[in-house]
């Protein structure tokens, strides 16, 4: 007898948890449902750098163990990562092409954890970007950073130097147009 009350406790504090983990995911879901990457262009240049990764998560940026569920991005998985002059392509394996356009991103580096995987030091790529929203914030445009790991020795140095030669630069501010102090000598 005590046998059954025993492994009933089990199934039921398991039960509570698949439960907890359930509606977590959900409230996450919706919580992240106005965000989203952009949509593929219809005409693209050549690829000028393609490679195997693991992509790992995206989180809000500098926050590197807060998941976002962002469509297309909301799952670990293996896939390919694939540079252009218009931007960077993710395809995970099961998910929707993830688009993000060279003036949305913001850079690349390399990272050591994100939210459940953590490697070597500097052994991750996290892309920052500015997401789409179909809300608008107080707070701005979201920015947000996607975390992927190279498959192939050598392959990060190459997607970090593809991702920033095409990353917009942030427009700097300039002084007001005065006359040139430059004599016209």
């Amino acid at each position: 007898m005590d046998k059954w009350i025993g492994a009933l406790v089990a199934i039921l504090v398991l039960a509570v948890i698949a439960w907890l983990m359930v509606r977590s995911w959900r409230r996450r879901a919706q919580r992240d449902s106005v965000l989203s990457a952009y949509p593929v262009p219809a005409s693209r240049g050549a690829t000028t750098f393609e490679a195997e990764i693991l992509y790992v998560a995206t989180t809000p940026v500098d926050e590197p163990l807060e998941r976002l569920a962002v469509q297309g991005l909301a799952f670990r998985g293996a896939g390919r990562v694939e540079v252009m002059p218009e931007g960077v392509a993710l395809r995970i394996a099961g998910e929707p092409v993830s688009f993000i356009p060279a003036d949305r991103l913001t850079g690349a580096a390399t990272a050591s954890y994100a939210i459940d995987r953590g490697v070597e030091p500097e052994g991750l790529i996290a892309i920052s970007w500015i997401a789409a929203t179909s809300e608008t914030t107080e707070a701005g445009p979201p920015r947000v950073d996607s975390y992927l790991r190279a498959r192939y020795p050598g392959d990060q140095a190459r997607i970090l130097r593809a991702i920033d030669d095409i990353a917009a630069a942030p427009a700097a501010p300039r002084p007001e147009q005065h006359e040139s102090e430059a004599s016209d000598d």
